[in-house]
């Protein structure tokens, strides 16, 4: 990075208001400010995204952020803005003229931070723009999401590779809260590292009381958590039937509470978390969908109702409590039958590759795409009703569309707001015969040639806004004649939605031609069940402190015990029974000598009056010393 010779210190303090640092934020900045490929482990509420911020404020350039979460996106835009940083966005939520917008101030404006998300790298229009700009530094938030071998894998991240070829020499700054060794090593290698550069901080939680519950009454739990913690909460359910049930119960009980999954339409979510976030809603029963990108510092507990099926997606859930340094509380429910629940679940995710075939065939037929078609083709695809015309389950479908991602067939975007796309299925000269022979579709088809490129070769993003603004029709005029050049199949063409999208990244083979590689799923397979097993010595676990245990699973050599989980509380009440009755032994024995007052017995062990009131009032009880008229304490016969 061309550093413009400001004190870091005094960015920090200008436009974020600190006098300095957490943990290993500076040693962060320093590494990427020297020019080096960094990987930063930092905890979740470590202040993560100050350590590409501060640098690039305190440089020539611009920073471009990778991350796959739109809300998070917005929030941070949001957020330099108000503190005068030029920022902008792009993601699959806006429309071609909006994205070419933000580009063009990207590369001839005043703009410092460029936020994307990784499906974006692979157009020809984002890399024609990035090469334009004076980027500094790119980071890639949640670079987990690289790894084949983490927990969250994502095909569009393996692209940033890609982006790091047309920016040579550009630092590159990866973040993530948890990767253990194999999957850091992965990141960097994937991630094209000049040479290896680790800088972890410490995954200890000093405010964050861990805890599990082995108990069948989950309702009962849940209730005392909520009736004795103040403050704000959130409760993580492994399905959406179980987040509604689950907010349901709360309600019952007078508790404000609201369900959140990905389930629900758009803007019944943004309502949902709005309210939760204002306090209107004290407790969110949610999915894994909630909580990514989602800044609310105050929340007091987090309670899993169902068990995580790893330590890092547990961690990044339950350190979304106590995020402003007070007390918190993550609290895990285990029933008898729970460990069974999720082996079967962990079961699911791995289907033979017999069925993982069927599903190939069934979805193209789906979406009607012929042997030898569909590379590049994408398609609205609502799985619930593949799932229900088709006899399938969804995590089954669901699990073998992830194995066909990895191996690079077909992705199957989130749900977000998708602009309208088209393709011409004619050539240039049947087109010209149909626009002379149909004049009301001839000034549509005119605007759509001359604001759009490769329309004939691929699908593309097209703002009916502004086809409606050049043609002078009505959106509404514009979408209905789309509609007719589709009927008459002229274009292939998909309205602007809010729904999950399928993208071909090969043409349809035949099943036999289908080729999941062995060793992935192998590999994949191991390490899913050593993360499960994981999960679970963490739940039985009665005798270690629950942060270290997490700590050392991420290779946090420092670890030291917190003082405050369910273990640590254990282990310092069990001292405190056995020093309570070494006292009591020692009294007895000191008492064979005479009666004594307690501030005798006290003054002579050297130790607290209350210590030594407790051990009295606990021989008094069981019948070993009795209280005089004087008021000293005499021992029995």
């Amino acid at each position: 990075m061309q550093n413009s010779g400001t004190d870091i210190h005094g960015v920090l303090k200008r436009y974020w208001g600190f006098d300095s640092f957490r943990t290993v934020q500076e040693d962060i900045i320093r590494s990427v400010m020297a020019g080096r490929d960094t990987l930063a482990l930092m905890p979740t509420g470590g202040g993560k995204s100050l350590t590409y911020q501060v640098p690039t404020m305190a440089s020539d350039g611009l920073c471009m952020v990778i991350t796959p979460l739109i809300a998070l996106m917005k929030d941070q835009v949001d957020r330099l803005r108000r503190l005068g940083i030029q920022a902008a966005a792009v993601h699959s939520g806006m429309s071609p003229r909006a994205i070419d917008i933000a580009l063009d101030n990207c590369a001839y404006g005043d703009v410092k931070f460029l936020y994307v998300a990784p499906e974006r790298l692979a157009t020809e229009v984002f890399r024609l723009r990035v090469q334009r700009m004076n980027v500094t530094l790119i980071a890639v938030d949640e670079a987990h999401c690289i790894s084949q071998w983490g927990y969250d894998f994502r095909p569009s991240y393996l692209r940033i590779a890609e982006i790091r070829r047309l920016l040579p020499g550009v630092p590159m700054l990866a973040l993530t809260a948890s990767a253990t060794q194999t999957v850091a090593d992965d990141i960097m290698r994937l991630l094209e590292f000049a040479e290896p550069c680790i800088i972890r901080g410490s995954f200890a939680r000093k405010n964050l009381s861990y805890a599990v519950r082995h108990t069948d009454d989950k309702e009962g739990q849940l209730m005392r958590i909520v009736r004795n913690v103040e403050g704000s909460g959130i409760v993580y359910a492994s399905t959406r039937e179980g987040a509604e049930r689950i907010a349901e119960f709360l309600r019952g009980e007078g508790v404000t509470a609201a369900a959140y999954h990905g389930g629900l339409p758009h803007a019944e979510r943004s309502l949902r978390q709005d309210e939760w976030l204002s306090g209107k809603v004290r407790i969110m029963a949610a999915t894994n969908a909630f909580g990514m990108g989602i800044d609310k510092a105050d929340v007091r507990f987090v309670v899993h109702y169902t068990m995580c099926d790893s330590p890092e997606s547990y961690y990044q859930e339950a350190g979304r409590a106590a995020r402003d340094g007070c007390r918190g509380y993550a609290l895990l429910l285990a029933a008898s039958d729970d460990g069974d629940r999720i082996r079967r679940r962990f079961d699911a995710e791995f289907p033979p590759l017999e069925k993982v075939r069927e599903i190939y065939e069934r979805v193209c037929d789906y979406c009607q795409v012929g042997i030898g078609d569909g590379r590049y083709a994408s398609f609205i695809f609502n799985i619930y009703d593949f799932c229900s015309r088709n006899g399938f389950r969804r995590t089954v479908v669901e699990n073998a569309m992830s194995l066909l991602s990895r191996n690079g067939y077909m992705t199957l975007l989130d749900a977000s707001d998708n602009p309208a796309r088209i393709m011409f299925r004619v050539s240039r000269d049947d087109l010209y015969r149909l626009r002379v022979e149909r004049d009301e579709l001839d000034a549509v088809l005119r605007v759509i040639l001359r604001l759009y490129d490769g329309v004939f070769t691929e699908f593309r993003a097209i703002d009916e806004s502004q086809i409606a603004a050049v043609s002078g029709y009505t959106r509404e005029k514009v979408h209905e004649q789309l509609r007719q050049l589709w009927r008459l199949r002229v274009i292939s063409y998909i309205p602007a939605n809010r729904s999950p999208v399928l993208f071909f990244d090969e043409e349809r083979l035949p099943a036999a031609d289908l080729y999941i590689s062995p060793e992935t799923y192998k590999r994949r397979r191991e390490l899913t069940e050593e993360r499960f097993s994981n999960m679970l010595a963490y739940v039985d676990n009665t005798t270690v402190c629950r942060s270290r245990m997490l700590q050392e699973y991420f290779g946090d050599t420092e670890s030291g015990d917190c003082g405050v989980c369910d273990i640590c509380l254990e282990r310092r009440r069990a001292e405190r029974t056995e020093g309570a009755a070494g006292l009591g032994d020692r009294i007895l024995s000191h008492l064979g000598g005479g009666p004594c007052s307690v501030k005798e017995l006290a003054a002579g062990f050297g130790c607290s009056d209350r210590a030594v009131v407790e051990a009295v009032e606990r021989l008094l009880g069981e019948g070993k010393i009795s209280t005089l008229e004087d008021g000293k304490i005499a021992k029995n016969r």
